[in-house]
């Protein structure tokens, strides 16, 4: 069952250093907010080819189109996210109602996707990975680049509100046609890509769908609550319950970012 709450769950490591890097990261985006996508600029220097679109992909993450494959998607606009069973989707929106992040958990592992606007030949993610290692350094943090399942990813440990103590994250970056897929895991699969089977096999099944407009470079793609989670929403703001929805399946919960 779809349902809102206002409490936050703790995870492995440290809110605040969340909210320091998606500020810092979200400032080097926004210096170049005139640059669009179409206009294809950049350097090359270290840049990936992005992947292949759905029509020659064999495995995901997957463009526009999500295979014939029989897994049940949510549908967050910019993003197709699988929901494997055991595994909890949490949508966070802001206090505006935009959704800003899209969470799953599998028991201490937590992985957040995030899909940004790209230019249409060359890859960010060399130099997003470059900003990524810079920002935890400068805070104190460890970071190693180590080869992994989709290339080159980061291995860190950032700090925590203990001082002195350190915990894993994994930041994981794949380039596609128009678009860059960031997926940071938290807890044991923070250091060890074979901690959870079920988010590995989300991120290889996930759809991102870019649309056709024009977009500053590094721009988040848009993204929106799925039609269920708005009318159970707000069938339980009503104090109602939906017709056809079991109240003890569980399913994606909503969470508000405040």
């Amino acid at each position: 069952m779809f349902r809102r709450r206002k409490e936050r769950r703790e995870e492995e490591f440290d809110d605040d250093f969340e909210d320091d890097f998606e500020d810092d990261v979200q400032g080097d985006y926004d210096d170049i907010d005139d640059d669009f996508d179409d206009l294809d600029e950049g350097s090359d220097d270290g840049a990936a080819a992005p992947r292949a679109s759905s029509d020659e992909a064999e495995t995901g993450p997957y463009d526009a189109v999500a295979p014939d494959d029989g897994l049940p998607r949510v549908d967050l606009g910019g993003m197709q996210v699988p929901v494997l069973e055991g595994l909890e989707l949490r949508v966070e929106v802001d206090d505006s109602g935009q959704v800003v992040a899209a969470t799953l958990v599998d028991g201490d592992n937590l992985m957040q996707l995030g899909a940004f606007a790209a230019p249409k030949t060359t890859g960010i993610w060399a130099d997003v990975r470059q900003e990524i290692a810079d920002s935890i350094r400068s805070g104190g943090g460890n970071v190693d680049e180590v080869d992994g399942p989709y290339g080159l990813e980061l291995r860190t440990a950032v700090p925590t509100d203990v001082p002195g103590q350190l915990a894993p994250a994994r930041f994981v970056g794949i380039d596609g046609p128009r678009w860059f897929l960031r997926a940071l895991f938290s807890g044991p699969a923070g250091t060890d890509p074979d901690a959870s089977a079920q988010l590995n096999s989300v991120l290889n099944a996930v759809v991102i769908v870019r649309g056709s407009d024009a977009m500053p470079i590094r721009d988040p793609l848009p993204l929106r609550l799925p039609d269920e989670a708005v009318a159970a929403a707000q069938a339980e703001a009503d104090g109602q319950e939906r017709p056809g929805i079991d109240p003890f399946e569980r399913g994606p919960e909503i969470t508000e970012v405040r």
